[in-house]
């Protein structure tokens, strides 16, 4: 029975499986909280469940194929009446086309149309199915309370969508024109997720950094949501590089709650391949942004995104990525294949452009082999020194708590130091190349950061 009993009588069950950037993850936690006010109530899996919902990514093929084969295999979990979703920038991208793909899904809704979830739903039970992807420019969900189930940390849109328009991203056209919150509705967040118990708030933006509400940028809003009681960790994610002002970067100096991690998106380390990607900044700049932050602000810890195989990359100019890696030494990369999006400007490149697979696939494993290299010899010189770290769950060997530094290690301590939500500081005493292991020290402060570093991520399919 896949309805839960309360004293009102049965309530119906909502399971949401997440793709996707820590946005997808937000807006899950908008639509379980949306729908938990009206009736339902989520559940771990999706077995029985009467809604299925799933919240998509469009950012990459592989990500819609893998959605595509998923929406297949829930089918063997569906009942006869269970009604089947698909949320988000797929969703947005492909609207009624997915319906026609998918005989079982009755519900398309992109990111903008979460509050028509309920209704749609009630729609859907007498067989209706819907598509709804209109953009709506308004629309921030200030009055949903949100359903968090990350444990320790907090995210927070404070923006949507996105002004820029690099040649290979699709994100404008499934989230719309940027739109800022205005700074109180955030403040105001924020003391909501001190009320229940979180002190690590992570601030969500396509290009965060250029948050405007038209009083407040996001210097501003640094200061406000550290000042707020009971806030201890203030992160964000993800800036765009041309859009740290002097402003941003003082706050980030001065304010002690924001972390000493920039995740600041490189995707090519050569002044030809930005234009032809329209990222708006060179070589020369993106080293002067890094030159910035590293002056301001002491142990910065740096990590980035790069694409590999982009229409028209040569030697010269992959050669010019791994060089620009050498340089800066990032803790960590987001290393991604390009992936083709319908729609998008790179599309419109000329055919004899494009990189043979396995060019890019001997490209791939090179910055692959150089950023984990560099990410090793960091990893070695932080041996001994003491930080201060946030339990964050259980690792995935069930003996271990994984445990995040402020630049954004991720440390494995023992279970029996600590429990999930603590703050402990903790001697790093060992490393696998990609994580740590830390000893908890009792009653002695953390030492003063020395380099940063952290351990390379890969993803070729998410």
């Amino acid at each position: 029975m896949s309805m839960t009993e309360t004293p009102e009588g049965p309530r119906k069950t909502v399971y949401i499986e997440t793709y996707g950037c820590q946005m997808n993850v937000s807006d899950s936690e908008l639509m379980y909280g949306s729908l938990a006010a009206h009736g339902y109530t989520p559940v771990e899996a999706p077995d029985g469940a009467d809604v299925i919902l799933v919240n998509t990514c469009a950012i990459r093929e592989n990500a819609e194929t893998r959605v595509i084969g998923r929406l297949g295999e829930l089918k063997r979990f569906m009942k006869a009446d269970t009604i089947v979703g698909v949320t988000g920038c797929m969703a947005q991208r492909l609207g009624p086309r997915l319906l026609d793909q998918a005989k079982h899904v009755s519900l398309v809704v992109g990111p903008d149309g979460y509050r028509s979830l309920p209704q749609l739903l009630d729609g859907a039970r007498s067989g209706e199915r819907f598509s709804a992807t209109d953009f709506d420019l308004e629309e921030h969900y200030e009055d949903v309370v949100a359903r968090r189930f990350e444990g320790v940390k907090a995210w927070i849109p404070v923006q949507r969508g996105c002004n820029y328009r690099c040649t290979y991203c699709i994100v404008p056209y499934t989230r719309g024109a940027e739109r800022s919150r205005k700074l109180d509705d955030v403040v105001r967040e924020t003391h909501d997720v001190v009320a229940q118990g979180l002190s690590e708030i992570v601030l969500l933006g396509q290009t965060v950094n250029s948050y405007n509400d038209g009083t407040h940028d996001f210097a501003d809003l640094l200061r406000a949501v550290a000042a707020v009681d009971g806030i201890r960790r203030v992160r964000y994610t993800s800036p765009h590089p041309n859009d740290f002002s002097d402003r941003v970067i003082a706050a980030m100096a001065e304010v002690p709650e924001v972390c000493e991690h920039v995740h600041l998106p490189m995707q090519s380390g050569s002044t030809s391949m930005l234009k032809r990607m329209l990222r708006r900044y060179s070589r020369e700049d993106y080293l002067a942004s890094v030159e910035r932050l590293r002056n301001a602000i002491p142990g910065l810890a740096l990590t980035t995104d790069i694409i590999v195989g982009f229409p028209g990359e040569t030697d010269a100019e992959f050669e010019d990525t791994l060089s620009l890696c050498r340089e800066v030494r990032f803790n960590d990369a987001f290393m991604f294949k390009f992936s083709m999006r319908e729609g998008t400007p790179a599309e419109r490149m000329p055919a004899e452009w494009t990189v043979p697979d396995a060019v890019v696939t001997e490209r791939f494993d090179r910055l692959l082999a150089t950023v984990r290299g560099i990410s090793r010899e960091n990893n070695m010189t932080r041996l001994g020194a003491r930080v201060e770290v946030l339990v964050e769950k259980v690792a995935r060997d069930g003996t271990l708590l994984q445990a995040r530094s402020r630049d954004f290690k991720t440390v494995m301590v023992p279970a029996e130091s600590a429990k999930i939500g603590d703050y402990l500081t903790v001697e790093l005493t060992g490393t696998t190349g990609a994580t740590f292991t830390g000893t908890p020290v009792r009653d002695r402060a953390p030492l003063p950061m020395a380099s940063p570093m952290a351990s390379p991520m890969v993803s070729t399919t998410a």
